[in-house]
């Protein structure tokens, strides 16, 4: 899954990044991953502070799907936030800029996410969230992770019953 919003990020800045003549090219991919960076340290920020229930409303759609309603959302205004100063720092762009290409790039990237959850598509895997190894709720909850150890039993399966919110967001942002 880390791999899709790697390529949501790449698919979404073109424009913002590889076409922006304040991005010098040598630094194009690593804008990118330092966008994908954000996203991903954000989402898992949100995890470890136990805002469970901020992040199933916002997959879930409850902030709405258009970019301002996005960057409205407090989850999402923190990701842009923390991917500004991250751009800022590493690659000397002025906040404005950083900010146009945050601005740009993330709305696109989570409404595409949002849109796998839903079932209404995105692009990230044509079809609906629940096909194909999409970004769909039931993948990730049946997704083991390690944000939080995990529930496993004493021989080190996972234990039945009830959900292991860590474990199922954990999958998605383990590994880098």
């Amino acid at each position: 899954m880390l791999e899709q919003l790697f390529d949501l990020v790449q698919q979404n800045s073109q424009q913002s990044v590889v076409d922006n003549p304040d991005v010098p090219n040598e630094h194009n991919q690593e804008v990118i991953n330092t966008l994908t960076s954000s996203i991903t340290g954000g989402l898992q920020e949100q995890v470890q502070s136990g805002n469970i229930s901020g992040l199933l409303g916002l997959f879930g759609g409850e902030s709405g799907t258009s970019a301002a309603s996005l960057l409205n959302n407090p989850i999402v205004a923190s990701i842009a936030t923390n991917a500004v100063g991250a751009i800022v720092q590493k690659f000397g762009l002025n906040s404005q800029v950083a900010g146009n290409i945050v601005n740009s790039v993330l709305p696109g990237v989570l409404g595409a996410v949002i849109g796998q959850f839903s079932g209404q598509g995105g692009g990230v895997q044509g079809g609906g969230g629940a096909q194909g190894g999409g970004f769909d709720l039931g993948s990730l909850i049946q997704m083991g992770g390690s944000l939080f150890g995990g529930a496993n039993d004493q021989q080190g399966k996972p234990a039945s019953g009830g959900i292991d919110l860590g474990g199922m967001l954990g999958g998605l942002f383990g590994g880098k």
